[in-house]
């Protein structure tokens, strides 16, 4: 075990034993050189003078796991502000409550699968898409997960539009700006996430209708034309006056690998701009969680654990680990079987307690359908040792069991007492 760790002023905790400082201890007003934290107000005056500070993890009264998972922590930080040096990380804090989001986001979104449908049809018509109409578009949903992402997951999921190009436009935009969140990224950032998740695939406008809904493994030569639509999306964010270099490299270089093996120029680690890295993340993701001609829709669960293995091959690890933390190894939306044998849906997947969100029952434990359906929160059983607390067992097929998730409505049934 490490000996000594450094550590942010803003993680510190009582019982920790600082050893070193990241200036002077003359230039501070600390007389001993080297003590332990014992008052919440000491961590408040170290945090007025420095950054951050060395623990001795030795004399820390912290047990092994704990500190472990402050050295994983500020690694991650280290990997990430490596991965965005130019740009100022923050953190986020939920804003608003599930509940209070919930109408916000249905607004944003309704508005926004609109604007979709106004905007890929100015491709159509036009060549090109009106870019202030987009940005306007987005913020709403900007503001919506910088407040609290799990509202707008949730109801993403529920909502699905009849075309999947369409479809994959807005939840690659959702995911990505909730991974943007969760990275720190300043809302000018998030914002360029958001839109150049949204034209990644405006290329495939341009394509034959065929193409796209093919149901067989496509042809050497149907492969070329459909790898084609990065270039066609160039075209049109370039024609849109669209000169943004984060929306350009997303739409430009979403298809390329971390090891090299992606389109249309092969590049690899480095050479991949960051937010291009994040896309491919969010596109892929996406696209294993819908159903498409060619394939069935995966469980979120599933997905993520083949985006995990694929960390350091296909896709960053550092990235790939944060997108994780983002949306959860359940996210909302994910249909999931509990102990209990009864099938739910989650609503909201609070960050601070990933395995144990709230789920909304849908199915008894002999798989029919409630007339009315419950919200269980499971953190709340296991806080109450109920011997009845259940647990999710394992993440479902969207289709499971012939659940529709799109005839739930996104907010009286996530909000019974609404």
């Amino acid at each position: 075990m490490l000996e000594t760790l450094k550590i942010m002023t803003s993680d510190l905790e009582v019982g920790m034993f600082i050893s070193a400082l990241d200036r002077p201890w003359l230039e501070t007003p600390f007389l001993i050189q080297g003590f332990r934290l014992e008052t919440r107000e000491q961590i408040d005056a170290l945090q007025k003078h420095c950054e951050y500070v060395l623990i001795d993890t030795r004399q820390s009264r912290q047990k092994p796991d704990a500190l472990q998972r402050k050295v994983r922590t500020e690694r991650r930080r280290v990997e990430l502000a490596s991965i965005f040096k130019d740009r100022a990380l923050q953190t986020y804090e939920d804003d608003s409550e599930f509940v209070e989001e919930t109408p916000r986001a249905v607004h944003a979104l309704g508005s926004l699968l609109i604007d979709i449908d106004d905007i890929f049809g100015q491709v159509k018509e036009k060549g090109r898409f009106n870019a202030i109409q987009l940005k306007k578009s987005v913020d709403p949903i900007i503001d919506s997960i910088s407040r609290n992402p799990d509202a707008c997951l949730w109801i993403a999921r529920m909502k699905q539009h009849d075309k999947y190009t369409y479809q994959h436009s807005l939840g690659a935009s959702i995911w990505a700006v909730s991974m943007g969140r969760q990275l720190g990224l300043p809302k000018h950032d998030l914002r360029s996430l958001g839109m150049g998740a949204m034209l990644m695939d405006v290329g495939k406008l341009r394509l034959a209708p065929e193409l796209l809904q093919a149901d067989d493994a496509l042809t050497p030569d149907q492969a070329d034309q459909m790898r084609s639509h990065v270039a066609h999306g160039l075209e049109i964010v370039e024609e849109s006056g669209i000169i943004n270099p984060d929306i350009i490299n997303m739409v430009g270089y979403h298809h390329e690998r971390y090891d090299g093996s992606g389109y249309p120029h092969g590049l690899a680690r480095d050479e991949i701009p960051p937010v291009a890295r994040i896309a491919a993340i969010v596109d892929a993701y996406d696209a294993m969680t819908s159903r498409r001609s060619y394939a069935k829709a995966l469980s979120p669960s599933h997905a993520i654990k083949q985006l995990y293995e694929a960390r350091d091959s296909s896709f960053q690890a550092e990235l790939v680990e944060a997108f994780i933390q983002a949306i959860g190894i359940y996210p909302p939306g994910s249909l999931v079987e509990l102990s209990s044998g009864e099938v739910g849906v989650v609503v909201a997947e609070a960050r601070t307690r990933r395995l144990r969100p709230r789920v909304l029952i849908l199915l008894d434990v002999d798989k029919n359908p409630i007339p009315h359906p419950k919200t269980v929160d499971l953190q709340a059983q296991q806080d109450e040792a109920s011997p009845m607390a259940c647990t999710i067992v394992r993440g479902l097929d969207p289709e499971a069991y012939d659940v529709d998730l799109s005839t739930i409505d996104v907010y009286t049934e996530a909000h019974p007492a609404a």
